[in-house]
């Protein structure tokens, strides 16, 4: 009997760690990316095109040239934490998040949507606003 519990109770831990692996994807790595201030990881979630709202700028890029941005904006404002306030699903497997950005040059309000097309979902809007 004990066998059989301990058995059961592997399984049991296994089958939860390796559902919180499955959890685990682009909603997280993006922001997993942002708390690094890592351009090159965060432009692996993004879609074809992205828009992208920096203190008030804000305009549509296409994946490189989003790169590029995000690669300036985390250069000029090294990251110190970020911490998710708020997020949701938007349906269709969509999701969002709002959160706080504090940066050594200065604190944003940061959001981000992740969008669901066919089997794979796209970070295609981003932005970060100074508070």
């Amino acid at each position: 009997m004990k066998k059989l519990i301990f058995v059961l109770g592997v399984l049991l831990a296994g089958g939860m760690l390796t559902a919180f692996t499955l959890m685990a994807g682009p909603f997280e790595d993006v922001i997993s990316a942002i708390k690094q201030g890592n351009a090159a990881a965060l432009s692996k979630q993004l879609d074809k095109t992205v828009e992208i709202n920096i203190a008030g700028k804000s305009s549509s890029y296409s994946k490189a040239q989003a790169e590029i941005i995000l690669k300036d904006f985390f250069s000029k404002n090294t990251v110190k934490s970020f911490e998710i306030l708020h997020q949701g699903e938007a349906g269709g497997g969509s999701r969002y998040a709002i959160g706080n950005l504090v940066t050594s040059g200065g604190n944003f309000r940061t959001s981000f949507f992740l969008q669901k097309k066919g089997n794979e979902v796209f970070l295609n809007e981003l932005r970060f606003e100074s508070k």
